[in-house]
């Protein structure tokens, strides 16, 4: 007999799903303070090396290599290495932090087009309120904003919603599991994106040993809090609970970033660009958030 998932979540464990996003948001700032010290291959290489180390306690989840490896490089190795190389060439990172939420409409959009997929009316009207909010975040390039950049970013969500399909594909599988064993995919192009890029071997050891504390804090905050800790706790949360309960928690995350980048960096956000980035965080709370519970 199956236990069927509550739809309503306990105060505890509410606190759980905003410190997770929290976490995940107070990461898109924290990855450009690691940036100060290293480039986005070697950012990429010391994040998921870090993570990786889980492997010796859990086990991995029961799916082929072939799948595994896909998911690391879509979900970790594409997402991440593309969104350091956005933020290295000038991405702001709060507006980092809402644009990487393209990956809900793109998800959904791929979902129809490979696992066929059927998008509701609520899912569609989310997408193009998301859409029209990133064409007036697009207008606002230039402005502290290079177009290279944003186009990045872009394909970081794109590389993040492949994986969310991948993962979509697999159905019933523990989360930090296969978070962790994922995680020993990005740290071989990493490292041979920083042989060819950054100068040979020894720039990873220089780069090490010259970061500032900072930086190798940000490295270990990425690597275990907002990769081990964050999808411990909310495989945890989903496995209670019901995803209707569980996703909006996640709205809160380009929140956190968006206003950490203003606290932190003074991040300023023109109107025109915070008109857009708020049509697309509407968007995705109209993608994400059933309307008929």
């Amino acid at each position: 007999m199956t236990t069927r998932p509550q739809t309503r979540m306990s105060p505890r464990h509410m606190v759980f799903a905003i410190l997770v996003a929290s976490i995940w948001g107070i990461a898109f700032v924290l990855s450009k303070v690691g940036l100060r010290s290293f480039t986005p291959p070697q950012l990429t290489l010391l994040r998921f090396t870090c993570a990786a180390i889980g492997v010796l306690w859990l086990p991995r989840p029961a799916i082929s290599w072939r799948l595994l490896i896909l998911i690391g490089l879509t979900l970790f190795t594409g997402q991440f290495l593309l969104q350091f190389f956005g933020i290295a060439m000038g991405m702001p990172a709060g507006l980092t932090a809402v644009v990487a939420q393209a990956q809900a409409p793109l998800t959904v959009l791929l979902a129809v087009c490979v696992l066929g997929d059927r998008p509701s009316r609520q899912q569609i009207s989310g997408m193009v309120v998301a859409l029209v909010g990133l064409v007036a975040i697009s207008l606002t390039l230039g402005h502290g904003v290079p177009l290279a950049a944003f186009l990045i970013m872009l394909a970081s969500a794109l590389s993040w919603s492949v994986g969310n399909v991948l993962v979509k594909r697999i159905g019933k599988v523990d989360m930090l599991h296969l978070m962790v064993w994922a995680s020993l995919v990005p740290p071989l192009p990493a490292f041979i994106l920083t042989i060819t890029l950054d100068g040979g071997y020894a720039s990873i050891l220089s780069a090490i040993t010259s970061a500032s504390w900072e930086s190798l804090a940000a490295v270990v905050y990425l690597g275990f809090f907002a990769t081990i800790l964050g999808y411990a706790v909310w495989g945890s949360l989903l496995a209670r609970y019901s995803a209707a309960a569980v996703a909006p928690f996640a709205l809160l995350v380009p929140c956190v970033g968006a206003i950490t980048s203003h606290l932190v960096f003074g991040e300023v956000f023109e109107p025109l660009r915070l008109t857009g980035m708020t049509m697309m965080l509407i968007g995705l709370l109209i993608t994400i958030v059933p309307l008929n519970r």
